[in-house]
């Protein structure tokens, strides 16, 4: 399943001891918190804070007069402690690796940060010696060699210079997006990082993110909907959800070159004379729709009553939902560029429409990694960007509590079909019953594509949630083993769910891994729960449990 990020952030300089900052970040409030009559900081008091702390540990931020910093987002605990994430630059380069996340106390007081590397930032030159067009023949040839056997057209490349201080030493590379339609003109794409000094690639992975992979719904039964009457007529949108609305792909697919759209497929929004929507049988097309729309609704609805979060970017904005888009087409994806969701038919043999609830959850999940940790979609840092989507859609149809799809930890269950040779895209509990997914952490698995690595932190959430053994929860069988022989005991999926998204959100930055996860979680749990609490000590075992100590 899939996303399509796009990076554009503007940025601000800091100041003092060679850094700069803006009057537009530090404002002119010099107020302490204990001045404000609201116990809990607004976010622009906590941005004053983190710009503050910026200032005076520049230092040990790694920051210095070459580098600019821009806010990605900001958290503030009910107790009023705030965590402010940035984004930062090197002579204007965007640097892939150096977001950081910057703690403040409730008293408005520094108290440390994360940050994804912390190599010095500090380049002989950036003025590379492999031209842009260099670049972008390489990673064309890249997204070929992902894609042997299928006939591409339209193929496009472009470069971006930035600079790599996630792969080690930071230098000076080139990343560069590849663009192409197959066959049966669905998008495909890839981005390829190469060192711009000598040509060798650093890294490569898919930009789609793929998995392989009152209405009538095709899905969840009978649910309610909220929609916007317009004359005598009704529009599937929901005033209620930030003007979230679902149209109709009419089976056309995008036209896009790096974020700028040639042409993009219709997103006619549906309507309806009497406000009851589809029949529940794929021949009406407003039936896909229903589950479309529903499974924003309930994605909107998890984020904002168990987390706190106002939308999928934390600004009370909806997305929207495209449905019917391509030939035939066996996948689903959330893309940045437009904020929306869009959800293929499927072929009928492999999978059916691609509007399940658990998949719904799981791309609009995409969208919020994106605006928070941003988990690099490569190595381990991928298998946790693809793993948050599984565990957290998971959670979202947990949350909907819906008779005719109830929670299971199955990844996609209601859309596979006879030719896809299994009961379901991955199995939490289990992961390697998918024949390919690890459920165990190793050296290598860093190795596998992110929907393999992914497994650990899929098994780790299920042990986690139900603990190991065999048992039968909503009618479905599980038996979860342990690398250890431990047995482990759960804490239940409402607990899980709340910890991944505080480790996400709070202490998680693009080049996480399996090791960093396992930190930032137990300190979600110490956050949430105390340490040596009963949580906090079934994460430990959870983890001990797939091999990640």
């Amino acid at each position: 399943m899939s996303r399509i990020r796009q990076h554009v952030r503007g940025s601000r300089r800091l100041a003092t001891a060679g850094v700069a900052v803006s009057s537009a970040t530090l404002l002119a409030v010099t107020l302490s918190p204990a001045a404000h009559a609201a116990p809990r900081p607004s976010r622009a008091a906590a941005v004053q804070h983190a710009a503050a702390a910026l200032r005076a540990h520049a230092s040990s931020l790694g920051l210095d007069s070459a580098q600019a910093t821009s806010v990605r987002d900001v958290i503030v605990d009910k107790d009023g402690s705030q965590h402010v994430r940035y984004d930062r630059t090197y002579h204007r380069l965007p640097v892939l690796g150096g977001d950081f996340v910057v703690h403040i106390g409730a008293d408005g007081g520094y108290r440390g940060a994360d940050r994804a590397s912390r190599a010095a930032l500090a380049l002989p030159s950036t003025t590379p010696e492999v031209s842009a067009p260099e670049a972008a023949d390489l990673a064309t040839n890249a997204l070929r060699a992902a894609n042997l056997g299928n006939r591409l057209r339209q193929v496009k490349a472009k470069p971006q210079l930035i600079v790599d201080a996630l792969h080690g030493t930071p230098r000076l590379a080139w990343r560069t997006d590849a663009v192409a339609l197959d066959s049966l003109g669905n998008p495909v794409a890839r981005t390829v990082l190469t060192d711009a000094r000598t040509g060798a690639r650093i890294d490569a992975w898919d930009s789609i993110e793929t998995a392989t992979g009152d209405g009538r719904s095709l899905y969840s039964g009978t649910v309610p909907l909220e929609t916007t009457q317009s004359g005598s007529s009704y529009q599937l949108k929901d005033p209620t959800r930030g003007n979230t609305y679902t149209g109709d792909a009419a089976n056309k697919t995008d036209l896009c070159i790096f974020g700028i759209c040639i042409s993009r497929a219709p997103s006619t929004v549906f309507t309806d004379t009497d406000n009851h929507w589809g029949t529940g049988a794929t021949a009406d097309r407003s039936s896909a729709a229903v589950d479309a729309q529903y499974g924003t609704d309930e994605t909107w609805d998890y984020y904002k009553n168990v987390h706190g979060r106002n939308g999928i970017a934390g600004d009370g904005k909806g997305s929207y939902n495209r449905v019917h888009y391509g030939s035939n087409y066996n996948n689903a994806f959330w893309d940045d560029s437009c904020f929306c969701m869009t959800y293929g038919d499927g072929d009928g043999t492999t999978f059916g429409p691609l509007v399940a609830l658990d998949v719904a959850g799981h791309e609009m999940s995409h969208g919020v990694t994106s605006k928070t940790a941003g988990l690099t979609y490569s190595g381990e840092s991928g298998g946790l960007n693809e793993a948050t989507s599984d565990i957290l859609g998971t959670m979202v149809e947990w949350y909907a509590n819906n008779p005719s799809d109830p929670g299971d930890y199955l990844i996609g269950e209601q859309i596979v079909r006879p030719g896809f040779g299994g009961t379901a895209l991955r199995y939490m509990d289990k992961p390697s019953r998918d024949g390919s997914s690890a459920d165990y952490w190793s050296s290598s698995v860093g190795n596998l594509d992110v929907h393999y690595s992914s497994g650990v932190a899929n098994h780790f959430a299920y042990l986690l949630a139900e603990g190991s053994g065999a048992k039968v929860i909503n009618g479905v069988s599980y038996n979860s083993p342990t690398y250890n022989g431990s047995t482990v005991t759960g804490i239940g999926h409402d607990k899980v769910g709340k910890i991944w998204y505080r480790a996400l959100t709070v202490y998680m930055t693009s080049s996480t891994n399996y090791a960093g996860a396992r930190t930032a979680t137990l300190n979600a749990a110490k956050d949430l729960y105390g340490a040596g609490s009963a949580e906090y000590n079934a994460v430990t075992a959870a983890w001990s449990a797939v091999n990640v100590n």
